[in-house]
């Protein structure tokens, strides 16, 4: 499931998630959803950048790791929440990055289009869709079949929407 901060709550509740991957800007407040057990909640705070920028925490190598490896440590028995402040780039990044762990032989490009069709809104950060590629041994597929779905609709909030692994 992937969605905006503000519906994390109501998304735990309405898809009963026991595993949620939260992805904000260093000191952006926010409450941990009830009914998810602490060591079920990635916290990866970093802004919304693909460069670097004065002021500004990208992404990093080691934020792709972590995200990887909590999505490995999944069980996949209880619904899974990524959210962003937007959910439109962060966290569909992360969703990306989802389908490619638990689909190793899938195309990238047909996963990339499989995030458009639920999410038309979705525009992943190319940063955390390189740095995944990477730890990910995908060989700069994943980027460039981001690169072919392109930017998504404007949106202030995506609309949440459910992938399946």
């Amino acid at each position: 499931i992937v969605g905006p901060l503000h519906r994390v709550q109501a998304l735990v509740d309405e898809h009963g998630a026991r595993h949620v991957v939260t992805l904000l800007a260093p000191n952006t407040p926010h409450d941990p959803p009830s009914g998810v057990d602490a060591e079920r909640h990635l916290k990866l705070y970093f802004h919304d950048i693909v460069q670097a920028m004065d002021g500004h925490v990208p992404p990093s190598a080691a934020d792709a790791e972590r995200l990887i490896a909590f999505l490995e440590s999944w069980d996949r028995a209880d619904p899974m929440l990524i959210h962003c402040w937007a959910g439109i780039s962060r966290s569909t990044a992360a969703a990306y990055t989802a389908l490619c762990l638990f689909r190793p032989g899938a195309d990238e490009e047909e996963l990339a289009f499989e995030l458009r069709a639920a999410s038309p809104s979705a525009t992943p950060n190319r940063l955390i869709v390189s740095l995944a590629d990477a730890v990910l041994g995908r060989e700069g597929r994943m980027v460039k079949a981001i690169e072919k779905i392109g930017r998504g609709a404007d949106a202030f909030e995506g609309a949440p929407f459910v992938l399946r692994p």
